[in-house]
């Protein structure tokens, strides 16, 4: 709480560190500090989010194994390694199970990473209105860039600029054996599924 800066009636603070929703002890500690805390979680299809966490490490150490090579225990049985935290991360139902113990469902929202590019000012209209906000920003507000593929801000806050993601987003991703990309599939489908349920949201990963 003495990190936060000094909020005046009327005013939202926001906070974000993305190992929040896998980190175990990061629930109670929230609800301890303030029970009335909004949350939102932005995921997107664990197999991409797996794939683009391996890109991100292989482009601080290329000389890490294939990403093949690491979903693995066990190549010939399929048996996937779950304690490769880019596999793990994407098991949304279990780690929310662990926030519903010191959370209520309605206290958070699920934001879609994928309709977050298709339909920025549509998944922000959701996140205003989940804050109490007025919808402020809308399509005007973005642009698509072709060389990143994602939306871009035409006027970030306080300059006269447009805002694109910086170097590290937008990285393009290295071939993955199809035969792999299916197994991760498969592996998935039961947890999106009980995701599903649990949020009441079907992200379409299937």
């Amino acid at each position: 709480r003495d990190l936060m800066p000094r909020t005046l009636e009327g005013q939202i603070t926001m906070e974000k560190t993305p190992s929040y929703f896998v980190t175990k002890e990061a629930p109670a500690r929230i609800s301890s500090m303030s029970k009335g805390t909004k949350l939102i979680v932005v995921v997107r299809d664990p197999v991409t989010r797996a794939i683009s966490d391996y890109t991100q490490t292989l482009s601080k150490k290329p000389d890490i194994p294939t990403f093949e090579s690491l979903t693995f225990k066990n190549r010939t049985t399929g048996l996937i390694d779950t304690s490769w935290s880019a596999i793990q991360i994407g098991i949304y139902a279990k780690h929310l199970e662990n926030w519903l113990l010191h959370f209520p469902i309605g206290q958070i929202l699920f934001v879609s990473g994928e309709r977050l590019i298709s339909d920025p000012a549509g998944e922000l209209g959701r996140v205003q209105d989940f804050l109490g906000l007025k919808r402020i920003i809308t399509d005007k507000h973005f642009y698509f860039n072709k060389t990143k593929g994602f939306p871009c801000l035409k006027k970030a806050e306080g300059s006269s600029k447009p805002h694109c993601l910086g170097k590290t987003k937008g990285r393009t991703h290295p071939d993955i054996d199809q035969e792999v990309v299916q197994r991760l599939r498969d592996f998935y489908r039961p947890f999106n599924m009980k995701f599903y349920q649990m949020t009441g949201q079907d992200f379409g990963w299937d």
